[in-house]
């Protein structure tokens, strides 16, 4: 039995991956009466008062919506808000896991940016945390960015933000290996949807400077006038000197690749064209744009990706359940670009530089002190920025 026959076998005997606890006893009359009516009403008035008396008297301060509308699940594309649901109860298992955070999947039945806005912000009183998933782009930009405009709880969209911050971790470790300057390096990143787009921006925010975005037409130009609203942005930051051309091109002298686009896409040709000591990042999964050893033998010095069956792997779960941990915590407003830097950083940290290897530049998902650490860095950055309320 291979892991999907056996996964779905245990689908099948899990029949759903969370529950709900109750947090209360109610074994008698007394009890019945202080968990609900009469003496409900109570915590009920003082909220009414003081909304944030909420945070005190529900579970709201420990809870993050898990919210899809289905568009974009994994490797599988739209495949509708249901069948996205066990991937979102997976979520709410991981966040419970790594970071004692009680999560519920939302599922929503459109594709509708102004419906799925409204109905999200409207859920939205309930939970102290969004954390949005498997949303198409460029649908999930204006999702994200609408949201954050009208929530006062912080909206995080997963596919985009948390693989960014996992990548760039890596990448500083990376560069410590090969001695490299981050201010110095060519990056191309394969791939111009959410992820994409989110990696470039973080990479510029922890001082990377040279960045080539391509996307399955080439090298993304601010001179290509057919380029929509999200690429305009992309290229506005990124291809300082105007480049075009294909991913070869691109690469041809870089430094760091990243890909976040199909398999297979990169050949050894492309490896060897790249400068010494290249830093390759092929995230596709199951299948990268380009395996490991070959890779490797094209000349590549570090290697990284996805899957858990390969050194160095480049995993969301290094990043959302302690950055909503320390949100939480410290009851943020959001979750901004400093407290994704101090992530990024955080989670490099947990490597000694004397440990650092071409096999070794990032932190496993399982390392317990993950959450945690990462959950400390987020607090300290959200009171240092102004976004922490408590």
């Amino acid at each position: 039995m291979d892991i999907k026959q056996e996964s779905l076998k245990k689908h099948y005997e899990w029949n759903g991956k969370i529950e709900v606890v109750s947090r209360c006893e109610i074994k008698d009359k007394k009890d019945l009466s202080l968990a609900y009516t009469p003496g409900v009403a109570e915590a009920c008035l003082v909220i009414e008062k003081d909304i944030n008396k909420s945070y005190e008297l529900t579970r709201r301060n420990n809870l993050v919506a898990v919210v899809t509308d289905g568009s974009a699940v994994l490797g599988l594309g739209d495949i509708g808000p249901e069948a996205g649901m066990p991937v979102m109860e997976g979520k709410c298992a991981l966040f419970k896991e790594f970071a004692d955070v009680d999560a519920f999947p939302i599922c929503i039945r459109s594709k509708d940016v102004d419906e799925l806005v409204r109905t999200i912000y409207l859920i939205s009183g309930s939970f102290g945390g969004i954390n949005l998933e498997d949303i198409s782009a460029p649908r999930c930009f204006e999702v994200e960015r609408r949201l954050k405009e009208i929530c006062d709880i912080p909206v995080f969209h997963d596919d985009q933000h948390g693989t960014a911050i996992v990548v760039a971790a890596a990448l500083i470790n990376a560069l410590k290996v090969v001695k490299k300057d981050v201010g110095r390096v060519r990056v191309v990143i394969n791939g111009a949807g959410s992820a994409g787009c989110a990696i470039a921006k973080h990479l510029i925010n922890i001082g990377v400077e040279d960045i080539i975005m391509v996307d399955r037409f080439g090298i993304i130009n601010r001179e290509d006038e057919g380029l929509n609203s999200a690429h305009r942005e992309m290229a506005a930051l990124t291809n300082k000197g105007c480049m075009s051309g294909s991913l070869a091109d691109a690469l041809r002298g870089a430094d760091v690749f990243v890909g976040v686009s199909a398999p297979g896409v990169v050949s050894a040709d492309m490896v060897r064209s790249m400068a010494r000591d290249a830093i390759v990042f092929p995230m596709a999964n199951p299948t990268p744009e380009i395996m490991p050893d070959e890779a490797l033998a094209a000349g590549a010095r570090i290697v990284g990706t996805g899957r858990s069956d390969f050194p160095n792997q480049i995993n969301n779960v290094l990043a959302f359940p302690g950055i909503f941990r320390g949100a939480l915590d410290c009851r943020a407003s959001c979750i901004n670009e400093e407290m994704k830097a101090a992530t990024s950083f955080a989670l490099a940290s947990l490597i000694p530089d004397a440990e650092l290897s071409e096999d070794n530049i990032i932190v496993s998902a399982l390392d317990k002190r993950v959450a945690g650490t990462v959950a400390g860095a987020v607090i300290k950055a959200a009171r240092e920025s102004g976004a922490a309320r408590i």
